[in-house]
């Protein structure tokens, strides 16, 4: 087994803090389900557990009640639910019931295996009565059947003969984490799952549950089988069913406990009890082993196409495999749902869907998965309605508005300077478009979805801008950087709805060529006019410049601010969101993340490098980096500068910030975007990739930390992979059509494989 494909944590640790983490970290999804690994005996009181079961795309509505009520403020959210708890196993040797938290550990160990696509927790037991267990359990959510977790639940006898009792549980009375002091957690608890009485249906236990408001129905379907014969007993009551097995074992004897769940929803499923019956009768009718096998093709073919190596330091290889590993899990596998903030991993910012998905996750789908970076956009396209009504509540006559955060397509942000105020998310779905389609040239999906996103954002930009003194303005809007709001002429705003506008343009002209305009001009009552509108009002964008600095201002007022006072700020008080009032922040020149930074690197042909450069160190020294979305950015900005060794230490930042917790807020949830920033990295930063409109375009480069990486991108096509090391780069043409790509400058034709040297500098 190869190692790096494998994360483990070694010794039995009963810290709380430490046991919340680890149920993130070795969660298994498959981004229609995800459950947390919270042990399946539970927890002694005292203990906080975050025991969770998500479907990607499932919710219910939460009122959001505002202090002072005014015209258009959001009243009332959507929130991702924990709809069941299938994990529960209670087993009992003799008269005592295992319990890590009593008598003594000799041995624990918890391990991801990235390849077979399972986490497995082992223990070595003695109880308080000297007797010692054995315990392996392996879990598996299904890529091959979405609906489909599954827990196998071995119990050795290592040093005594007895009886052994293993309880399976299936809950439908669960609820949601709530925290009221931590903005990125729900604030509140209440009930949003409604279950039924459970029933049993030829040995299997059914729970079908009701959202309280949304009016949404979720079915879960449970079936255990037991590997040697046992006395078996089942029991209901008014929300949970269980099924206990009793037998005696030998000493060194084991049985084996297989625990198979379907979870399946409405949104997907027009009778979804029946689906989850169906799942369970199809997924039981073979042994595991079937299953395991079809996990592990699914994985090699994943891993065949996007995998990404480092020579020089296994551990931080081993956290890129991580990463992209959590990207498989968290994204949505149809166009009914897309990447929450933390993917099924946990509740954090409550499974919204934010701009991370377009900006820091779909690059990596865009270039290795085409078909689930179109699921991603085609989600975004069925919420265009919802995006037009939002702008009509936003006082915009024409055009789409897209929400700031959002499961089913309606405004979730209720602090909208940070978040309804964020303009920019509509040319951040449309620079996915606009990327998806330099990669694709697919026309067809361009006429069928692409262009009505491009050109109802167009529209919108249309609307919110003005011209004044020669110049196209956009005003009172709020950029990447959540500590500077309501803010006029953000830079990247400006730019990319510059960007927006100029491919709206394009698009009409490449669907006018290719004859298939009309249908979606004649719905969209666009005409020719307008769009000679879109392309004035690109070419008179007010982009923001300081003569004096030589640098793009992060909008009109900030330089004019005094500088935040970070030598007097206590270490304990970042991020600083939980410590100061947000208008204290705002008065200040300081950032949460990359703003500017970040337009230099999606449109970097805006400005020259000497602009960049300066742009980058001003903007460094007064950037706290609180949001995870930053340190990738920065690093890939200064690998373009050739800040190779500041690039790295950014890097290792970005690459470990979950597996080394480093933000402290792991326990709810991976960082998704994060993990798609430290693709972006390697690929963007160290390996100088481009998306331009004659092709890709390469300028690798080698840390000094490493001897070699590679990595794999799809162009029309064609997969390529790129290695690099201290001479250079070797192209390989692994599959599909020959390539022309600009590498180092020179324009070269990849038919088969090439090798070019670095240039001197």
């Amino acid at each position: 087994m190869d190692d790096l494909f494998v994360f483990s944590k070694n010794g039995w640790n009963p810290d709380n803090r430490e046991l919340m983490l680890d149920e993130t970290l070795f969660h298994s999804a498959n981004g229609s389900l995800g459950v947390r690994s919270a042990f399946e005996e539970g927890y002694p009181a005292g203990y906080v557990s975050i025991r969770g079961q998500y479907l990607n795309g499932f919710y219910d509505y939460v009122s959001m009640p505002q202090a002072e009520k005014l015209f258009g403020f959001v009243d009332e959210k959507q929130t991702m639910l924990n709809v069941v708890d299938t994990q529960g196993i209670v087993l009992k040797v003799g008269d005592e019931v295992f319990n890590l938290f009593e008598g003594k550990v000799l041995e624990y160990s918890r391990t991801l295996d990235m390849r077979a696509g399972r986490s497995e927790r082992r223990s070595l037991w003695r109880s308080p009565k000297g007797r010692t267990v054995e315990l392996a359990v392996r879990r598996m959510a299904s890529f091959a059947l979405l609906p489909l977790f599954t827990i196998e639940y071995t119990v050795r006898t290592v040093d005594f003969s007895g009886e052994v009792t293993l309880e399976s549980g299936h809950r439908g009375a669960v609820g949601n984490f709530s925290d009221p002091n931590d903005p990125r957690v729900a604030a509140e608890a209440f009930q949003h799952i409604l279950p039924q009485a459970p029933e049993w249906v030829d040995g299997t236990s059914v729970v079908v549950s009701a959202t309280s408001r949304s009016k949404l129905t979720v079915a879960s379907a449970v079936r255990n089988q037991l590997s040697r014969p046992a006395k078996v007993s089942v029991s209901t009551g008014a929300d949970a069913a269980f099924q206990t097995f009793t037998l005696t074992l030998n000493q060194g004897e084991s049985v084996t406990l297989t625990k198979w769940t379907a979870v399946c929803d409405s949104v997907r499923a027009v009778n979804c009890r029946g689906q989850a019956l169906a799942s369970v009768s199809e997924a039981s009718s073979v042994p595991l082993e079937h299953w395991y096998r079809k996990q592990r093709e699914y994985l090699d073919d994943y891993w065949a196409q996007c995998s990404v190596h480092v020579e020089g330091d296994p551990d931080l290889s081993r956290a890129v495999t991580y990463n992209l590993y959590q990207l498989l899990q968290s994204v949505g596998k149809d166009p009914h749902a897309n990447i929450a903030a933390k993917g099924l991993s946990g509740e954090g910012y409550e499974g919204h869907y934010f701009w991370d998905t377009e900006i820091y996750l779909l690059p990596f789908f865009s270039l290795n998965f085409p078909a689930l970076a179109r699921n991603l956009i085609e989600f975004r396209h069925t919420t265009l309605d919802a995006a037009r009504e939002n702008a009509r509540i936003l006082g915009h006559k024409k055009g789409a508005l897209f929400p700031w955060r959002t499961i089913m397509g309606k405004e979730c942000s209720g602090y909208f300077p940070s978040g309804t105020a964020q303009y920019h998310i509509d040319a951040d779905i449309a620079y996915s478009v606009i990327q998806y389609h330099q990669l694709t040239g697919d026309l067809d999906f361009l006429a069928r979805v692409g262009a009505e996103i491009l050109f109802e954002t167009a529209r919108l930009w249309m609307d919110v801008g003005h011209e004044s003194g020669g110049k196209f303005r956009i005003h009172g809007v709020t950029g990447p950087d959540e500590y500077t709001c309501l803010v006029n002429n953000n830079y990247y705003t400006n730019v990319m709805a510059r960007h927006n506008l100029r491919w709206a343009v394009r698009a009409w002209k490449l669907l006018e060529d290719a004859g298939k305009l009309a249908p979606l001009a004649a719905k969209l009552a666009l005409t020719a006019v307008e769009v000679e509108g879109f392309a004035r009002a690109a070419e008179t964008m007010l982009v923001p410049y300081d003569d004096e600095r030589g640098i793009n201002p992060q909008d009109d007022s900030f330089l004019d601010k005094p500088l935040w006072d970070f030598a007097g700020t206590p270490k304990d008080h970042y991020p600083l969101l939980l410590h100061y009032h947000p208008l204290h922040l705002y008065r200040h020149q300081v950032c949460k993340q990359a703003d500017t930074v970040l337009a230099h690197f999606l449109l970097e042909d805006d400005q020259d490098e000497a602009t960049v450069a300066r742009s980058f160190e001003y903007y460094e020294a007064v950037t706290t980096h609180d949001s995870s979305l930053s340190t990738c950015i920065f690093s890939i900005v200064a690998s373009k500068l050739g800040q190779t060794d500041k690039a790295y230490k950014y890097f290792e930042e970005t690459s470990k910030l979950d597996l080394l917790n480093t933000h402290g807020n792991t326990k709810d949830g991976i960082h998704a975007a994060n993990m798609g920033g430290t693709y972006m990295g390697i690929v963007f930063g160290f390996g100088g990739l481009r998306l331009k409109d004659d092709g890709l375009h390469l300028n690798p480069a080698l840390p000094a930390a490493w001897s070699s990486y590679d990595f794999k991108v799809h162009d029309r096509g064609s997969r390529i992979k790129v290695t690099v090391d201290g001479e250079g780069c070797r192209l390989t043409l692994e599959h599909g059509p020959a390539r022309t790509l600009t590498v180092y400058g020179k324009q070269v034709v990849l038919e088969g494989a090439l090798t070019l040297a670095r240039p001197k500098r």
